[in-house]
């Protein structure tokens, strides 16, 4: 990996103005990103020969003027690729035109904070040929994990890893993704392949023996859900079934590609507001993909000049084969409208927020849908906040709802100062449900819905009496980046809950109590805990680096993988949570193209378990964790 990418990306706070995070000035002029990079953040970005131009043309639109412009916070998600292709042929070609390409150049680096050059310098991943070009049809998708079950459970016969043999785990190959700093969407294997997403927003197809590549798809932005595979009752004119993958971009739209050639079957815009983006990954059932909508207006709001706030989370089911809009509910039902005149002459709008960060959990039982919720963006709070919602599966309606933290009511704006104009009264506290729900049938046949939240909890609700609170269980400290965050798992009625409680929450507010990063397992039946196992701090100083688990977990016979912020994947023991197996995915591996490569902090999505292999994705450099832009495939033969 280049070394601009070591420590380039602290988190969103940088790019904010009045961040308590600036970058401390430096006496001279910067001349291009890598000069940025060799001073790491002594520098400062505003002296790039991008920031004038990007301030000169662009940012009358993108820093809240146009409602329909993305915000330039949103922009620096981006990778830099993706802005100069989007100047240059994409979206924005004609305001490009003003530009020269050397100028398109400057302005994608600037917003992207990395140089163009660096993703030509990564040496180009080996095309498959032979038997390894080879899709198995015999082979397809397993119906678990996200898309399609939150238990994340890998059955004996399909995942190959167990307690049993996970020490002989040991890396087969490496891939890297050429000009990324993080790695966050979830691999999926099927049909022999590994599918997964990338920072530039390039989807792989790669053969799961080798890590050659069968085909690429380029989504129009970042790829960070999971690759979700799925396949038809009919065959094609050449007698395979029909297969398709199915993901989503950070601007909001879903894709539909072939699994065997990356041809695209259809695509659409999930949500017209301009700071949308589609984190949690759609679920598929039945022939039909459900899609949670999230979004950034939460750090747009950080502008002073942006009118806060007019977006609301929503569920969006498509024609899994078609495309066709079948409905859409919304997490409010009430649209945004003015609930205030600021000084400025700008309105304040309310409700807002409620987005739904994680992947819906399908009751084909019932016919219902389950997600969970994240915080409000403005004043008041609403009722549907910080809850879990069922909707009815065959039109969206909301049929119950259960909020667990009420008055939640947060943006960035707050982050910037308590007195900021778009920072609401409640100011927090931000604890959202961003893992997924899991639907277990416990021993005398009833159900519960389990769900883990960032204050720190963990609820057993019952689905069958309107979400009734049968249980909560308290297994972390919780925070703005603490308590459970991306994904839980189960194995049976033991429900393994990963904490993550970092040491800073980053967000100006102390953090009351010990943290507890680490994993817990507890009784699905009574939320009884069952074993706790801290994680030891392994960090040695290095910058970003925490201990706990953020990202989902996977469960497999006996076990369960968690891969941590420090960059270590462990495999614990399913009864005890005794450590059976680890590896530092931070450190530097040779890739399947030759280059050296390394991951960084294990955020986002978890492991993929299938035929004694297991793939993870290393480096979430954002939001002060690790950088690193990897995907690692362990096996065990």
């Amino acid at each position: 990996m280049n070394s601009w990418r070591t420590l380039l990306i602290l988190g969103v706070a940088l790019s904010l103005p009045s961040a308590r995070l600036q970058a401390a000035p430096t006496s001279s002029t910067l001349k291009s990103v890598a000069d940025l990079e060799s001073r790491k953040y002594h520098g400062d970005p505003e002296s790039l020969p991008g920031a004038a131009l990007y301030h000169r043309t662009c940012a009358t639109c993108h820093e809240g003027q146009v409602p329909k412009a993305p915000h330039k916070i949103f922009l620096q998600m981006l990778s830099g690729p993706t802005i100069h292709d989007a100047l240059t042929k994409g979206l924005m070609a004609a305001q490009g035109q003003a530009l020269s390409d050397a100028e398109r150049v400057q302005v994608a680096e600037y917003l992207s904070g990395a140089p163009l050059a660096s993703a030509a310098q990564v040496a180009e991943p080996p095309a498959c040929s032979g038997a390894a070009a080879n899709f198995d049809s015999a082979r397809p998708p397993l119906h678990s994990g996200w898309g399609y079950d939150n238990a994340r459970f890998v059955a004996a016969g399909d995942a190959g890893i167990s307690n049993a043999n996970a020490s002989r785990l040991h890396l087969k190959w490496a891939f890297e993704f050429p000009g990324g700093i993080r790695a966050r969407s979830q691999p999926s294997i099927a049909y022999g392949a590994v599918y997964v997403g990338s920072h530039d927003g390039t989807v792989y197809a790669l053969d799961l023996a080798t890590g050659c590549v069968r085909w690429k798809f380029k989504a129009g932005a970042e790829v960070r859900t999971a690759i979700v595979p799925y396949q038809g009752s009919a065959t094609g004119a050449d007698g395979k079934p029909l297969a398709r993958v199915a993901f989503g971009d950070v601007i909001a739209r879903v894709y539909s590609v072939d699994a065997f050639t990356g041809q695209l079957r259809w695509s659409a815009k999930v949500d017209d507001h301009a700071n949308a983006t589609l984190t949690g990954t759609p679920a598929y059932a039945d022939g039909a993909l459900y899609v949670p909508v999230s979004s950034l207006e939460v750090t747009s709001a950080a502008d002073p000049n942006y009118e806060c706030c007019k977006f609301r989370g929503s569920v969006v089911a498509y024609d899994a084969w078609a495309g066709r809009l079948r409905w859409k509910s919304y997490s409010i039902p009430q649209a945004p409208a003015p609930v205030s005149k600021r000084a400025d002459g700008r309105s304040g709008y309310a409700p807002s927020g409620a987005p739904i960060w994680n992947s819906p959990t399908i009751d084909a039982r019932r016919g219902v849908l389950y997600v969970g919720t994240g915080e409000n963006y403005s004043s008041p709070a609403s009722g549907t906040s910080d809850s879990v919602l069922a909707l009815r599966i065959s039109d969206g309606r909301l049929l119950w709802w259960h909020q667990t933290v009420s008055g939640d009511a947060w943006n960035v704006g707050c982050m910037m100062a308590r007195d900021h104009v778009n920072c609401p009264r409640e100011d927090g506290p931000d604890l959202d449900f961003a893992s997924g729900t899991i639907l277990l049938r416990l021993a005398d046949g009833s159900r519960r819905l389990v769900a883990g939240q960032k204050n720190g909890w963990v609820y057993g609700l019952d689905p069958d009496t309107k979400g009734k609170l049968r249980w909560s269980t308290r297994v972390g400290r919780g925070g703005i980046q603490g308590g459970v965050h991306f994904g839980m798992a189960a194995e049976g009625s033991r429900v393994y809950a990963p904490v993550s409680d970092m040491k800073d929450g980053h967000d100006g507010r102390p953090l009351v109590g010990p943290a507890h990063p680490g994993i817990n397992a507890l009784d699905a039946a009574s939320g009884r805990m069952l074993w706790t196992t801290p994680a030891d701090d392994v960090c040695a100083g290095r910058e970003y680096c925490d201990a706990g688990i953020s990202a989902a977990v996977t469960a497999v016979p006996g076990a369960v993988i968690a891969g941590h912020m420090d960059g270590r994947l462990r495999v614990y023991a399913g009864a005890s949570g005794k450590v059976l197996w680890e590896h530092d995915t931070s450190q530097e591996v040779t890739t399947v193209s030759g280059a050296r490569a390394h991951g960084g902090s294990i955020g986002g999505g978890g492991p993929a378990v299938r035929d004694g292999y297991l793939a993870v994705n290393s480096g979430y450099g954002l939001y002060f964790h690790m950088p690193g832009n990897v995907l690692l495939v362990f096996g065990v033969d």
